[in-house]
């Protein structure tokens, strides 16, 4: 960090569990922060930091007026949406499903929630599947059938393996009775 040297004209440079080159470094975020965080032709950057190059707290605090976040809860009636959603859009299409069904929950959190209720991490050979809770629950069973015999049901779910045997299971599972 020769380069705080230069800015606070000092010579040489300390060693880095000396006090004096914490205070030399203090002094050049200090001097930065000057430098780049208040802009003239943005007055709203003047209250990020002191005269002295300290940052203002309470400038990156939420404003007085700021909602506090909505507490969410996942219950029965989430989960039907999710399945009427999965019925009608199909797996994959998680914003659509959120957009006209459940608005409080991302397009991710539907993703997550869909991995449990079909009980499979990988939705990759899921895109597009649609069916019906009854479908939804029988593919549920076989991942987890899947998943048992192999040592690879975790958290509710069925993971892949590293040697391909849940991938060649899942295959001639759905030959033998497509999804």
């Amino acid at each position: 960090m020769g380069h705080i040297n230069t800015l606070s004209g000092a010579g040489e440079t300390p060693g880095i569990s000396s006090p004096e080159f914490w205070r030399q470094k203090q002094e050049w975020v200090k001097t930065m922060r000057l430098r780049f965080s208040r802009r003239p032709e943005f007055p709203d950057t003047h209250g990020i930091v002191d005269d002295e190059g300290m940052l203002n707290q309470e400038y990156f605090q939420p404003p007085k007026d700021a909602l506090p976040p909505t507490e969410r809860k996942w219950g029965d009636e989430e989960k039907r949406r999710l399945l009427e959603g999965i019925e009608k859009y199909g797996i994959g299409h998680f914003r659509e499903i959120s957009d006209n069904l459940l608005p409080d929950w991302s397009g991710n959190d539907l993703r997550m929630k869909t991995i449990r209720v079909i009980g499979r991490q990988n939705l990759q050979l899921y895109k597009d599947w649609k069916g019906d809770s009854e479908a939804v629950q029988r593919e549920y069973e076989r991942n987890k059938d899947i998943g048992l015999q192999h040592g690879t049901w975790k958290g509710g779910a069925l993971v892949y393996d590293d040697d391909g045997l849940v991938l060649r299971a899942i295959e001639a599972s759905n030959r033998a009775n497509p999804p």
